[in-house]
Parts: C-alpha cells; structure tokens; sequence
C-alpha cells in the first residue's frame, strides 16, 4: 500500500444520516472499560500460568505444545496492553504518545489474527498426525519453531494496514490526544479498499474457517470408522475435542467480527450509503470488537481441560507449592512454641 492511493480522511462521512451516535458512543466507551476490566484478570492469569507451565513441556515431543506457546504469547501481549485501554476510554485522553498509541492499537489486530492461525496450526497438526501417525513421529519440534517464526512475520506484516489506515498525518491531527476508537480512518479510492476487504476476509477469516472446518470432518470421519472397526479411540476423542474447541473459539470471538468487519469497511468508506445499515453497522462494531478480545480468556481453557499433559503439570507444581507453604507455615508454629 502506498501514501499516493489514499488521501487524509475527514471525521464527518460525505453522507448525511440523521441520526445521532453521542449517546451511543459514550455507552460504549462505559462497555470498553468495563469489558477490558473484566478480561483483564482472567486474561493475564490465565495466560501467565498457561505460559508458565506449557514452557516447561518445551522439552517433550507434545503435540501442538509450540504453538499452544505461541498462542499463550499473542494473548499475553494483548492482555498486558489492556491497562492503557481501559485508562483511555476512561479518561478519554491519551498522554503516553501518538507511537504508544498506535503500537498498542497493532496489538489488539496482531493478537486476533495471530490466534487464528495458530489455532489453525493446532488444528491442521492434529488432524495430520492423527491420521497419519509415522509422520508424527518422524517430526522435529524445530519444525514447529519455523511454523511459528513465519507466521509471526507474515500476520505481522498483514496486520500493518491497520496503521496505515488510521496513522493520520494530516493536520492538527498530529497533536490529538485522541486514540483506539477515535483515530481518525484515511479514505482510499474503490480498488483499494475492495482489495484490503477482500485480503482480509479471505486470509483472515474465510480460509481459516474453512481449513478448521475440514480438520473436524477429517477427524469425526476417522472417528466414526475406528467406532465401526472396533478400534481403540481415546486419542481421536481428544484430538476432535481439541480441534472443537479450536472451532469454538474461532466462531464466539472472531466470527461476529469478520461479519461485520467488511460492512464497517464499506460504510468508512461510504461505500454503503443506506442510513439504517450504516447506523446497525456502526453499532454492533465495538460489540464484535469486544468478542474478539475474548479469545484472550477462552483460548487458556483449551491448555486446561483438553491438554493432559498441562492438567498433570498444573496439578503437581499446584501441589508441590501447598506442600511447601503448610511446610512453612508448621516450621513457623514450631519455632513460636
């Protein structure tokens, strides 16, 4: 994308709608800061812990426990954004500079689509080892770590239009102390803007969808044949779990966004003209902006509950540290009587 295809945008739309937002943004700026409360506890201990624990797999031949790292590492730098969030749209200033603002407001994208592909890179490895096992074994943990090294880069290097489409130079804007929500969006003319819309939602939403789709039929299929042959079936059950879940967080956080996302495009654009879409549109926008962040306390559930592994590390290091605390706490008594 280059500076020549897009000019400074204005804060007003070339289309004239009657109604008025004011209420409606101020009711949402009350949502941001209430819901980035309510995740952001959640969100860091359930990521700090889930980081803490997966590392100490690192050494084991674990399935997806790579990427389950990774994934814990795009939640965790969202989440510890969260703070600078919630005192924005609290105090409605920003005094920490237009960089800050513009690194913390990449995160929020660089943490959505990060997880979604590295729930897909879940989702593929266990669908490929499962159904084919010898290269299960033949495969290198370094393998995983190159995985994860090129989709930080590529999901990094995508998510950059998001500042080019909201770093305004022009103006006063240089001096505002506005920022999230209230930068200002640049116009670009038709052709870009369809082909920003249409990368995004192919890259971002629609092949991850699909490809986490066929992973659940591949495995549900060999499922169903291994219960028909008689077979011993306890790892595709927890591999389909595991790639359900992966399904599951991909439709509550990222789904309502997607869906909504090219319609936000198109009426930032005026692309839609129609005054009762652009109203809905801009509505329900911070609502899927909130399910997306979501996925910072959904993804920790799925290290926990479907990763024995985790659950037998989690419960013995929870164990070794009460047995040390009620050990110090009795040397503690002894020493008193």
């Amino acid at each position: 994308m280059t500076l020549s295809n897009i000019t400074c945008g204005v804060p007003n739309s070339t289309v004239n709608c009657s109604y008025n937002m004011s209420a409606w943004e101020e009711s949402m700026d009350k949502l941001y800061t209430y819901f980035y409360l309510l995740i952001f506890i959640p969100g860091l201990l359930g990521n700090s812990v889930g980081l803490w624990v997966l590392w100490r797999f690192i050494s084991k031949k674990t399935k997806a426990i790579i990427f389950m790292i990774n994934l814990a590492m795009a939640d965790l730098a969202h989440v510890l954004s969260l703070p600078l969030r919630i005192y924005y749209y609290f105090t409605h200033e920003w005094h920490f500079g237009k960089g800050l603002c513009l690194f913390c407001f990449y995160l929020k994208f660089l943490n959505m689509y990060a997880s979604i592909a590295f729930l897909v890179c879940i989702s593929i490895q266990r669908c490929t080892f499962l159904m084919h096992p010898f290269c299960a074994k033949r495969w290198k943990r370094r393998y995983d770590v190159r995985i994860s090294a090129i989709v930080w880069l590529m999901v990094g290097l995508c998510c950059s239009p998001f500042i080019l489409m909201r770093n305004n130079t022009c103006g006063v804007q240089q001096n505002t102390i506005s920022c999230f929500k209230d930068l200002p969006t640049r116009k670009v003319n038709l052709s870009m803007a369809i082909t920003i819309m249409t990368f995004g939602e192919l890259l971002g939403f629609v092949g991850p969808l699909v490809i986490i789709g066929f992973c659940s039929y591949f495995i549900m299929r060999s499922l169903w044949r291994s219960l028909q042959a008689g077979h011993s079936v306890n790892d595709k059950k927890r591999a389909l779990r595991l790639v359900l879940a992966c399904t599951g967080v991909f439709f509550i956080c990222f789904v309502p966004y997607h869906i909504n996302f090219l319609l936000y495009m198109m009426v930032s654009q005026d692309i839609i003209t129609q005054c009762p879409v652009r109203e809905a549109v801009k509505k329900f926008h911070p609502i899927s902006l909130c399910l997306a962040s979501m996925n910072c306390c959904l993804n920790p559930l799925i290290y926990y509950f479907l990763t024995t592994e985790f659950q037998q590390q989690l419960s013995r290091q929870g164990s070794s540290v009460l047995r040390g605390r009620l050990m110090s706490l009795e040397s503690t008594s002894s020493y008193k009587e």
